[in-house]
């Protein structure tokens, strides 16, 4: 019987870390971005609804794949269960990172011409 993989995937986006899980991992077929399939959210089987997992679950209504700057991930992370997906407030302070470049030509490439 084939294993089902679960992959938790964290990265941030205007502010908010989002956390989510799917099926499905990969590198992009565009440089520079992960691309995430089969997204997998909670059964409402229960009585009990998380609205956190309600708002994520509304804001991918109908993706069938995201692809995610490779900067904005902040890590991959493959998971024995499902948990609950949930979006949060980024407490990093003021200060954020700048994007660096994803590809940098080899240093000797810039006396070429």
């Amino acid at each position: 019987m084939a294993t089902k993989h679960i992959y938790k995937v964290v990265f941030v986006n205007q502010g908010k870390v989002y956390e989510i899980y799917a099926r499905k991992v990969g590198q992009g077929e565009m440089f520079g971005f992960i691309e995430v399939e089969q997204l997998v959210f909670g059964e409402r089987s229960s009585v009990v609804v998380d609205p956190s997992e309600e708002r994520i679950k509304a804001e991918f209504a109908g993706v069938k794949r995201s692809f995610l700057p490779m900067h904005s991930v902040l890590r991959i992370d493959e998971v024995p269960q499902q948990g609950v997906s949930k979006i949060s407030a980024w407490e990093g302070g003021n200060v954020a990172q700048f994007p660096g470049p994803v590809y940098s030509p080899p240093a000797g490439d810039a006396s070429k011409k």
